[in-house]
């Protein structure tokens, strides 16, 4: 695995993880900002790629 897609793969279980916090806190503005993020990485992700499904389950 290149240091690009471990990269990815583990900005996006970071993501993941702020987001379940975020929603878990009922921090709405929170949990949108980190979809947002989560969207936009997966989407990099795809454009290169790199394969999420394993790794995301949002």
């Amino acid at each position: 695995m290149d240091a690009f897609t471990a990269g990815i793969l583990q900005r996006i279980e970071k993501t993941e993880a702020d987001l379940d916090r975020a929603r878990a806190a009922g921090d709405d503005f929170l949990a949108e900002v980190e979809q947002a993020e989560l969207e936009d990485l997966q989407r990099l992700a795809t454009e290169h790629g790199v394969r999420v499904g394993a790794v995301s389950n949002a």
